[in-house]
């Protein structure tokens, strides 16, 4: 008879720590394997369409690596490097968390989504008889081709009109016979899969047991601890999926200082306490170490909204507030915007005036990254701390 493992026990600042480290903000960043290092230790990276100071897909690595060139992000996701011969590509887009860029190895653990979409019987859009076949045949004859280049993603100019091409080549990207192989101008490039995919990786064979087995993992790694609702969000599976796979998937039953629920962390990050130098930057609101409102909360103490969908009237910290890291803590938060070269804070939150030389320091990097030469402070939330950031920015910016 097998002896059950003994339940760990975490303090809430060790668990913090865990989750810092394994979400790559707690000691020396790996920079040998760059961006492509940080998809595939992160599993997957959310795409929006939001673009103020960057887009959220380049605002990822930049919090974890610093000032990498947008170019070399872009690069780093789409395009395959070779040594004058063809090579696989690294990266594929796909419904994970969200819209999400995945490191092109998961293609095969995400069949079992591929069988769910194509055995859904209703669709938000109707599509028009003979579009699928056509669209495939278009590919197939000319190539990578956006929505467009296929003959038009919208009836009207309202972003939900869909064309019937536009209806047929996302449902071929969701039944995994077509992939999206990069975004030009923000829009998907579409080629079929049985020219994108590796041969080796082209293949729906395993079951969805072992997909579900798989992702379980990769966001428990990802994510270093996790209740099981943390666990099931990160690549949106369903409570009942992770239950059913979570015993066999390497992770171990962990309990945590003030979560008040089980938990499971990965063996590996819990060999070693998490040391090293904390990471000072702003984040994106889709980052995935605080893109789960209810885990931000219980983790940092956090409350955190995105007001982009917000009316304005009713916005508390601005249409894009993007949270500051700052020593293992979030501190403030910035609602920036770009006026020519000078990056403007429109709305600075501070968690106290000890937190001022950490959001100075994280504006003029950020500044620096998008070619912005000067920072601009608006309004501060606590007026007495206006004073104080506009002369640490002054410092730091000299």
């Amino acid at each position: 008879m097998t002896t059950p493992r003994p339940t760990t026990e975490l303090s809430a600042d060790e668990a913090r720590r865990i989750v810092l480290r394994a979400q790559g903000f707690l000691g020396a960043p790996d920079r040998r394997s760059g961006v492509r290092g940080v998809l595939r230790h992160l599993g997957a990276i959310q795409l929006d369409t939001i673009s103020v100071l960057a887009r959220s897909h380049e605002l990822v690595p930049y919090a974890r690596l610093g000032a990498v060139g947008r170019r070399t992000v872009e690069n780093a996701y789409w395009k395959p490097v070779s040594a004058g011969a063809p090579s696989a590509p690294h990266a594929f887009e796909y419904w994970s968390h969200a819209a999400c860029i995945l490191p092109i190895e998961e293609w095969p653990h995400f069949a079992f989504r591929r069988r769910a979409y194509r055995g859904r019987p209703h669709w938000n859009h109707e599509l028009p008889d003979g579009a699928y076949d056509q669209v495939i045949k278009q590919l197939r004859t000319e190539g990578p081709l956006t929505a467009t280049e296929l003959g038009g993603a919208k009836k009207t100019n309202d972003w939900w009109d869909w064309s019937g091409t536009k209806v047929a080549v996302e449902r071929a990207l969701m039944y995994g016979e077509v992939v999206c192989v990069e975004r030009r101008g923000w829009k998907r490039v579409y080629d079929l899969a049985e020219r994108a995919i590796p041969a080796e990786l082209l293949h729906d064979t395993l079951d969805d047991a072992e997909c579900l087995r798989r992702l379980v993992r990769l966001a428990g790694r990802a994510l270093g601890v996790g209740t099981r609702a943390d666990i099931a969000d990160y690549h949106r599976l369903k409570a009942e999926q992770v239950d059913a796979v979570i015993a066999d998937s390497g992770l171990v039953p962990v309990t945590v200082e003030g979560w008040g629920r089980p938990a499971w962390a990965d063996p590996a990050a819990l060999e070693t306490p998490p040391r090293g130098r904390h990471r000072t930057t702003l984040l994106s609101p889709f980052d995935s170490l605080v893109w789960e409102r209810a885990r931000t909360e219980r983790i940092f103490g956090f409350t955190h909204r995105l007001e982009a969908y917000v009316p304005k009237p009713k916005r508390i910290h601005g249409y894009f507030a993007m949270p500051v890291l700052a020593g293992g803590r979030l501190v403030g938060r910035v609602d920036p915007a770009r006026e020519g070269r000078t990056l403007v804070a429109r709305q600075v939150t501070l968690d106290g005036r000890k937190a001022v030389p950490a959001v100075a320091r994280a504006l003029v990097e950020a500044a620096s990254w998008v070619d912005c030469t000067d920072v601009r402070v608006e309004r501060v939330e606590a007026p007495d701390l206006r004073g104080p950031l506009t002369q640490e920015l002054a410092r730091v910016l000299a």
